[in-house]
């Protein structure tokens, strides 16, 4: 949704021979584009869709912790589902923005579930498959934005290009439901309580997906952990927690904030192309940086965070004077914007992973992926003054 935001606030169509153009402002009454800025502002702020996203997403990841252990993983799986289905349509066939807004809040609900649903999971599988987990999230991100940006360049509507991706959730049901073999000592992985299996190895089904190097234990069951133990092992975590969150919240805050504004009039490319381009080379860095754990490990996020908030600073700079001399150079530094991004989520994942004891490890990796939420959240709503500040200067 976020690599669609400045055409859901510009209400963007397709002419046929490719790109995107703001409709003129005779056409539609809605028309959302201030063209008397010399940054061809919204009049709305792609902050206000980021909100849309990410607060539901940081109430769900606050919560789910203390309660969704409640609920089958099959249950879970289902409801990110039918809300990733529900806003594709939703969004497709709004009339206006609020509809819309409301689209992008249905897909939060779907990720933020899904996110805290799935790392969660992957405290039942050997620590190998939190690299996987990782590289899977940064190539959909990928895969999404430049979906969007190759569908849309084709001559294809938004509209149609969000109908096209309702796809993806069947594709997400299918996998959950014949691609991934539970694992025997989940306590609920699927629509009901797991039955033991016998301990003595793992099925043909489950080799190919899982490796050799999965051991299968014999089905325990895990205590609950008090609210005191939950809190100390929450105490734990800041250490990584905290740089992780200032990485997202300078990472968000250029791509909500400041993609809308470094739009270049000398170029072939339109200002809602160059927005979708920004957000594809942005998903490539975070793809590449993500999917390299198993090469490379950092395990001082705060230098991360540093380098992210230079990389902010600067680029606010280049916002406000507009220096730099063509969108190529902007193209770098959003390609390394995403892989200092991507590095900070694998690397905070994986030490939280190894670091936690066995007992705590699931409850653990639920609450380390509120970091990045909170920091995402934060500099959505800083984004959005900042964005009505540069655009009302003459």
């Amino acid at each position: 949704m976020l690599s669609a935001a400045h055409d859901i606030l510009s209400n963007q169509k397709v002419p046929e021979h490719n790109g995107t153009r703001p409709i003129p402002p005779s056409a539609s009454p809605e028309n959302t584009t201030t063209n008397t800025s010399r940054y061809d502002c919204n009049t709305i702020s792609t902050g206000a869709v980021l909100l849309a996203d990410i607060l539901p997403t940081l109430f769900i990841k606050f919560s789910a912790p203390f309660c969704i252990h409640l609920f089958p993983y099959g249950l879970r799986v289902a409801i990110c589902v039918t809300s990733a289905w529900g806003s594709f349509l939703l969004v497709a066939f709004s009339t206006n923005t609020t509809q819309s807004l409301l689209g992008v809040v249905l897909a939060s609900i779907s990720s933020g579930l899904g996110e805290i649903t799935f790392l969660a999971l992957t405290s039942f599988f050997n620590s190998a498959v939190v690299s996987a987990w990782s590289s899977g999230t940064g190539g959909a991100g990928l895969i999404g934005a430049l979906s969007y940006l190759g569908l849309t360049q084709a001559g294809l509507t938004p509209q149609d290009t969000l109908l096209f991706m309702t796809i993806v959730p069947v594709i997400m049901l299918a996998s959950y439901c014949f691609l991934l073999a539970p694992p025997p000592q989940a306590p609920r992985c699927g629509w009901g309580v797991c039955k033991p299996k016998s301990p003595r190895g793992p099925s043909v089904i489950q080799q190919p997906l899982l490796g050799d190097r999965l051991t299968v234990p014999q089905m325990i069951q895990k205590p609950q952990l008090t609210l005191q133990e939950k809190e100390q092992v929450a105490k734990g975590l800041l250490k990584y927690l905290i740089p992780l969150s200032v990485v997202y919240f300078a990472e968000y805050f250029i791509n909500q904030g400041l993609f809308e504004l470094l739009y270049f009039r000398n170029t072939t490319l339109n200002h809602p192309e160059q927005y979708r381009w920004y957000q594809m080379l942005y998903q490539a860095g975070v793809f590449i940086s993500r999917s390299s754990a198993s090469c490379i490990r950092i395990r001082k996020i705060w230098l991360l965070a540093i380098l992210q908030c230079l990389n902010m600073v600067f680029l606010l700079f280049a916002v406000s004077y507009m220096f730099l001399p063509n969108i190529y150079v902007v193209f770098v530094l959003i390609l390394y914007e995403g892989l200092l991004g991507g590095a900070g989520y694998v690397n905070t994942f994986h030490c939280v992973s190894e670091e936690s004891k066995p007992e705590h490890r699931e409850f653990a990796m639920g609450v380390a992926c509120i970091a990045d939420t909170l920091g995402i959240s934060l500099s959505g709503a800083i984004a959005i003054p900042v964005h009505n500040y540069f655009c009302h200067l003459p």
